[in-house]
């Protein structure tokens, strides 16, 4: 059973804010979930990737004002940036007359031009949700369900494929989609072939500090042009690029960032994992499940609160951290692969010196049980239910 959770956030915030900018990777059910709101409300829809939509659109004051009463739903918004202009002339017209909710609800699957031109033209207007793939509190608790989303992936049609054959295939045609048209709408022009390169080495690099110098040795092209690459592949949201925490303990703390195919889907798909069995003897397996777990927990996080993970020069690690505020403090997160998880050395130095709130140990059973002072082993479903439960 699948249960999308953020319909709920969309409306709230179409309830309080003009402009609703719902943003996310193609194929995790933007256009799906904008059309049940549609369904609620008298809404109006235009895809504008259509040429016939985009052309409804050539007078867009004009045409606004026949719609005046409704919530106006533009898909793909990077294909018509100039509206933004339009869109907040009208919504301070609506202002003057003390309306000052929902009329515009936008779709993009990047946050490139989205971001920038409507941050800019609408600032104070518009209100940003971000659609991810699906995660553990979206389907059903078993061990098998949870399972089958680590090993095909959070896209629904992916998830919900009839066997892994057929779900492995979808996620190859997802790579080639966006290798071969979605980076030409976004980016520089990027042979595909090198951006696939790069993709499978960072892949390969599941969870490891970043090396750009590297990486640009092996493709034969610049550093500063392999972190153009990567920049593009964040925004897109494919790849995710954790920051090292910082703070004043008297540690030498590593500076690099970490990458993560965001996906485990994805992330499988490159390195050609089709099964469960392929992926518990791949040298992936470790770092796979650590980025499951990352991802999903982040999903329970509001976008204001910045995750990082904690390194020393030494070793020391700590693999999530993230600070909630107020009397919620410092939390920090140690994924483990075992049912029988231990603490180390390294992670009770790393206790000592951070002096979480907090500390959990992400494990892939079922209950939740204490193994020291502030610390306690948790599964991955409970943690991010909590984390739903104790923020707004």
């Amino acid at each position: 059973m699948i249960k999308r959770n953020i319909k709920n956030k969309l409306e709230k915030a179409l309830g309080r804010q003009a402009v609703v900018g719902l943003i996310g990777p193609r194929q995790v059910g933007k256009t799906t979930l904008a059309l049940e709101i549609a369904q609620e409300r008298p809404s109006l829809y235009l895809d504008l990737e259509s040429a016939r939509d985009r052309s409804k659109l050539t007078d867009f004051r004009l045409f606004m004002e026949l719609h005046a009463d409704k919530l106006i739903i533009l898909d793909e918004i990077h294909r018509l940036p100039e509206v933004f202009q339009e869109m907040r002339g009208i919504i301070d017209d609506k202002r003057r007359k003390n309306h000052h909710t929902g009329q515009f609800l936008i779709l993009g699957s990047a946050s490139i031009d989205l971001l920038k031109q409507s941050s800019e033209t609408l600032a104070g207007r518009i209100e940003y949700i971000t659609m991810g793939p699906l995660n553990v509190t979206e389907i059903d608790a078993d061990t098998k369900s949870i399972n089958t989303l680590w090993l095909r992936g959070g896209f629904p049609q992916s998830y919900l494929a009839k066997d892994n054959t057929n779900s492995f295939a979808l996620r190859e045609s997802f790579i080639q989609t966006y290798l071969e048209r979605e980076v030409m709408l976004f980016g520089p022009r990027i042979p595909s072939e090198t951006l696939r390169r790069l993709w499978t080495m960072l892949a390969h690099k599941q969870g490891s500090l970043l090396n750009a110098s590297k990486l640009a040795a092996n493709l034969g092209v610049s550093a500063p042009t392999v972190t153009g690459y990567i920049d593009l592949l964040v925004d897109l949201f494919l790849v995710r690029r954790l920051t090292p925490y910082h703070a004043n303990i008297g540690k030498r703390l590593v500076k690099s960032p970490k990458t993560y195919i965001k996906d485990s889907g994805l992330l499988h798909a490159l390195l050609g994992i089709e099964t469960m069995d392929a992926l518990m003897g791949h040298p992936v397996v470790g770092n796979s499940w650590e980025g499951f777990v990352i991802e999903n927990i982040l999903s329970a996080l509001p976008t204001r609160i910045t995750p990082s993970f904690y390194r020393t020069a030494a070793g020391a690690e700590i693999d999530l951290v993230f600070d909630l505020g107020h009397t919620k403090g410092l939390w920090a997160i140690e994924v483990k692969r075992s049912l029988s998880p231990t603490i180390e050395k390294g992670l009770r130095n790393t206790v000592d010196a951070l002096q979480p709130t907090q500390t959990f140990i992400v494990y892939p059973g079922e209950e939740m049980y204490p193994v020291a002072p502030n610390i306690t082993v948790i599964s991955l479903r409970d943690i991010c239910n909590k984390l739903k439960s104790m923020l707004p």
